[in-house]
């Protein structure tokens, strides 16, 4: 029975793919104040706020309940990708791999964000994560709306 899997869906943004590029590239301490009902803080671990080689770990809460989350990001500034590779934290007592993909198309007016979560499960017991993937929508939602403004 194969353990890895992936999520995906496209949201309609009303920012440019280079805003939503360049908040997590210079802005991500900015993120829980864009979203503080998921986010309530981040702080850098390894490095500083700038990718790549930084290290952060955010403090979250998915379902009522306090997690939290360490991650490095990847940024593809020519295609418009960024990829939040999770290192540690609470996801990782029942996925082995967690991954968000934010794939961002620029439109006429904003932009279209494939965004696709990877995940690998410790065992066949563990749930498909949707809450993980609906937690990623909001804050997704969240953020666009914060930095379209």
């Amino acid at each position: 029975m194969a353990f890895k899997g992936k999520l995906e869906t496209v949201l309609d943004l009303k920012s440019s793919p280079e805003k939503f590029l360049t908040l997590w590239k210079k802005q991500a301490y900015e993120v829980p104040n864009l979203t503080p009902t998921n986010i309530q803080g981040v702080h850098v671990l390894e490095g500083d706020w700038v990718p790549p080689g930084s290290i952060k770990v955010w403090n979250y809460t998915i379902d009522g309940k306090a997690e939290v989350f360490q991650e490095k990001i990847e940024l593809d500034e020519e295609k418009n990708i960024v990829t939040l590779i999770g290192l540690e934290g609470d996801v990782f007592k029942i996925y082995k791999v967690y991954t968000a993909i934010w794939e961002l198309t620029p439109k006429d007016q904003g932009s279209l964000a494939k965004l696709t979560l990877e995940y690998e499960k410790l065992n066949e017991n563990v749930p498909v994560p949707h809450n993980y993937m609906d937690f990623v929508i909001s804050i997704t939602k969240d953020i666009d709306e914060g930095i379209s403004k």
